[in-house]
């Protein structure tokens, strides 16, 4: 149980260092940790194995999608900042990394396991950001305008 109450807080963490290492404005950046944050945790629950699967990846993809959509009309800025940062924690990288070490130490089969597994998490986030990007812009404004705003302080 720990370690699912983990894992969000060190996607969270992950996200918004990518965010500096990228240069991402610091305002945004607990937005973009929620956002990585609210993946991981779609992905967790939804992954029933120990294994990568496909399905998991893809509906914390498609949340990632959606929540940076409506952030970008929220904040009123592009939905790259969101979408990139928040995908960040589903890349498959240690299943591109264990592809390539089983494959330069012999192990043939564990390298293709591997690159399979890797390229259905990859295949599954393309396909989810694509079904994201076509809902129209107006849905996430109406959902927004039903969202009261909060006053800010003028700083001086």
């Amino acid at each position: 149980m720990l370690t699912f109450a983990l894992q969000p807080l060190a996607a969270c963490f992950g996200t918004i260092a990518f965010c500096i290492f990228f240069r991402v404005p610091a305002k945004y950046f607990p937005t973009c940790g929620l956002i990585g944050a609210i993946s991981w945790i779609i992905y967790l629950a939804a992954n029933t194995g120990s294994a990568i699967t496909g399905g998991a990846v893809f509906c914390a993809a498609l949340t990632v999608v959606l929540l940076s959509r409506f952030f970008s009309v929220r904040r009123r800025c592009p939905v790259t900042i969101f979408l990139i940062a928040g995908i960040f924690p589903l890349v498959p990288g240690a299943g591109i990394y264990n592809t390539v070490y089983a494959a330069l130490t012999g192990n043939t089969s564990l390298a293709v396991t591997n690159f399979l597994a890797a390229f259905k998490a990859a295949f599954a986030i393309a396909i989810a950001v694509s079904i994201g990007v076509m809902i129209p812009t107006k849905y996430f404004a109406a959902i927004e305008r039903r969202f009261p705003r909060i006053p800010r302080k003028n700083k001086r």
